[in-house]
């Protein structure tokens, strides 16, 4: 009968382990988890309320506009010039610094004047591909005679001509 006892007294410290670990997961889901989140949601709110006219914001689809008129719930936001639109304080994602540019796209400008960029645009004249023909032609070896070659000096013309017009040949 002691032997007994010797074995349920080994076994009784995984119990006490398991019961600290089934009461330390909630506290760990509450500090990594649940606490940020509900603190950035203050802050959200925070923002939301203390939005005044006048002020440049971001919504939450993208947009920047400038606060005209602030209600309750609601705010009225100049998209472009003379347009104006309602939107609901929730749609602010964030309201955006004096000193950030408008447009983000700028930058990416400057960074590219090396000439890797790639023009899209449709043109008449395709002058830009003939130039980037010869080019190639001539890292190539070949002679600007053989891309001068393809390219076709004119449009031929179409005439219509009538049923009746026709030979039967």
């Amino acid at each position: 009968m002691g032997g007994d006892m010797i074995i349920a007294a080994e076994s009784g410290g995984s119990g006490a382990f398991n019961l600290l670990l089934l009461l330390a997961i909630p506290l760990v889901f509450y500090f990594l988890l649940i606490r940020p989140q509900s603190k950035r949601r203050k802050e959200q709110l925070q923002m939301q309320s203390a939005i005044e006219p006048g002020a440049r914001v971001l919504t939450t689809s993208g947009m920047r506009a400038t606060v005209v008129e602030v209600d309750d719930d609601g705010l009225l936001l100049e998209i472009a010039d003379g347009v104006e639109v309602h939107f609901v304080k929730q749609a602010v994602m964030q309201v955006l610094k004096d000193d950030e540019p408008e447009d983000l796209d700028d930058d990416d400008d400057d960074e590219d004047e090396d000439g890797d960029r790639v023009d899209l645009s449709k043109d008449d004249d395709a002058g830009d591909t003939d130039e980037a023909a010869d080019e190639a032609a001539d890292e190539d070896g070949k002679a600007d005679e053989t891309a001068e070659a393809e390219e076709p000096e004119s449009t031929p013309k179409k005439t219509k001509v009538k049923a009746a017009d026709k030979s039967d040949g």
